[in-house]
C-alpha cells in the first residue's frame, strides 16, 4: 500500500512542478530604447521623420514616432501615409517637433520583446518641403547583437544610435 501512496505522491508532485512552470512562463513584454536622430547638414525647411515598425516581410506594423506634428505635411511621407491613412492610425501620442539641419533629437521607442531577433526592423522615412523624399532614410534591424550599432542615414538623417532605456 505504501508503494501505491508513494507512487501517487510522486506523480502528484511532478504534476504540480509542471503546472507551476507553465504559470511562470513570461508573456512578451515591452522594451524601451532611447534613440538619437542626428540630422545631416542640408538646406531648406525642417525635416519630417516618421519612425515605423516593420515586420520580417517589410510590411508596416505601426508608427513608433513622428517628428513633425502638422498633418498638412503628412502626405509628403508617401509610403507611410498610405499605410497610416488606410488604417486610420492615431498618432497623437507619438508626435513631436520637426528637427532642422545639423540638429539632433532624442526620442523613446517602445517595441514588444517578441519582435527582437525575429526579423523586425525600425524604418526612418524623411521628407523636407519642396525637396526629396527618402522612403528608407535609415533602417535598423531589431537584433539584440547589433541594435547598439551606429546606423548611417541616406538622406536628411546623418546617423541613428539606439540604446536600451
Amino acid at each position: 500500500m505504501n508503494k501505491i501512496i508513494n507512487r501517487a505522491l510522486s506523480i502528484l508532485g511532478l504534476a504540480l512542478v509542471l503546472l507551476s512552470s507553465f504559470s511562470f512562463a513570461q508573456a512578451p513584454s515591452d522594451v524601451s530604447y532611447k534613440c538619437m536622430i542626428q540630422m545631416a547638414n542640408y538646406s531648406g525647411e525642417k525635416a519630417y521623420v516618421v519612425v515605423s515598425l516593420m515586420d520580417a516581410n517589410g510590411t508596416y506594423v505601426k508608427t513608433l514616432y513622428m517628428q513633425g506634428d502638422d498633418p498638412e505635411w503628412f502626405p509628403d511621407l508617401k509610403n507611410w501615409w498610405a499605410f497610416s491613412h488606410n488604417i486610420n492610425e492615431d498618432i497623437d501620442a507619438v508626435t513631436g517637433a520637426t528637427v532642422g539641419n545639423g540638429e539632433r533629437n532624442i526620442i523613446s521607442l517602445v517595441v514588444n520583446s517578441s519582435q527582437i531577433d525575429n526579423g523586425y526592423k525600425i524604418r526612418f522615412e524623411s521628407a523636407v518641403e519642396n525637396q526629396e523624399y527618402y522612403t528608407v532614410d535609415a533602417e535598423i534591424e531589431l537584433n539584440s547583437a547589433t541594435i547598439r550599432n551606429k546606423t548611417d542615414g541616406k538622406g536628411y538623417i546623418r546617423y541613428i544610435r539606439m540604446i536600451p532605456n
